[in-house]
């Protein structure tokens, strides 16, 4: 079992994916990122657990086990909460949608809701696994970055829902940086919410959502063996002023980002101590 802690309200404390060969998706992420798996044994209430260096770092939920429908394959975003009814009231008095909960899931309490653009996430209510972040390494979630049609009321939305200015001082800070409003907690960069111009958009498959950025210190090679695996590439690796990035689609259509997070803006991407390659086996 994980070592845990309870999670700063409003901050991002986990990401799953809903696909819809369990599988197959262990197969493609432990390709690209060196993951380990091991089942059932997850605070969210996954099928799968995805381990980097010993450390939880992702789940793998089936898709119709979370709302009893076939889910389109994606990775959501989890925000801690002092109290899931709470917050839930809180998003539902603002005109976002609930969709699912609050209910007992794992070890804590989870609601599935959209924001006002009908960007999807879960606020989850119970114990963070410490580390699941990059902080520790390499192949763990480096930020998440919602896309979305106006970042300055989605930062209103989500700051009033989580009760940002309510934290304790030094807690969390949001400002504007790189064409972004970016969150950071604790002195590190978290989240983003970027205008990406989705409005305009003529692909409807392209619309409000939180993305994911994974840490690889190699991420042209990352890439390719990505590719390797079934994956497609949405934009190829560039060198960007949040690290070198690069946009892909695992094969049954997940979209996430591997990131180099070298950047002195945000320096999420730290090496744990041995091989990132031969991450340790979790216990069964």
């Amino acid at each position: 079992m994980a070592t845990t802690t309870r999670g700063v309200q409003g901050t991002p404390c986990w990401v799953s994916l809903t696909p819809h060969d369990l599988g197959a998706a262990q197969e493609f992420y432990g390709a690209v990122f060196g993951w380990e798996f091991a089942p059932g044994i997850d605070e969210h209430g996954a099928d799968i657990v995805g381990y980097a260096n010993g450390v939880p770092v992702a789940g793998l939920i089936e898709s119709t086990r979370t709302m009893g429908v076939r889910l389109p394959v994606a990775w959501t975003a989890y925000f801690a909460a002092d109290s899931a009814d709470a917050v839930a009231s809180r998003i539902r008095e603002r005109g976002a949608t609930v969709a699912v909960g609050p209910i007992a899931f794992g070890r804590g309490r989870m609601a599935w809701a959209a924001d006002p653009q009908d960007a999807l996430f879960c606020v989850w209510e119970g114990p963070v696994a410490v580390g699941w972040h990059a902080g520790r390494g390499t192949s763990a979630v480096a930020w998440l970055e919602l896309h979305t049609r106006d970042p300055f009321a989605a930062a209103l939305f989500y700051g009033e829902v989580f009760e940002w200015d309510a934290q304790e001082p030094g807690r969390i800070d949001v400002r504007y940086e790189h064409d972004r409003v970016v969150l950071r907690a604790g002195g590190r960069t978290v989240a983003a919410m970027y205008g990406s111009g989705v409005a305009g958009s003529p692909d409807p498959g392209i619309r409000p959502q939180w993305q994911v950025h994974f840490c690889r210190s190699d991420v042209d090679a990352a890439v390719d063996r990505a590719v390797a695996a079934g994956g497609s590439v949405v934009a190829p690796a560039r060198d960007t002023p949040l690290g070198r990035v690069a946009t892909l689609r695992d094969p049954e259509g997940g979209l996430f980002h591997l990131t180099s997070g070298e950047s002195q803006e945000t320096g999420v991407c730290e090496e744990p101590d041995g091989s990132p390659e031969a991450p340790q086996r979790p216990a069964q």
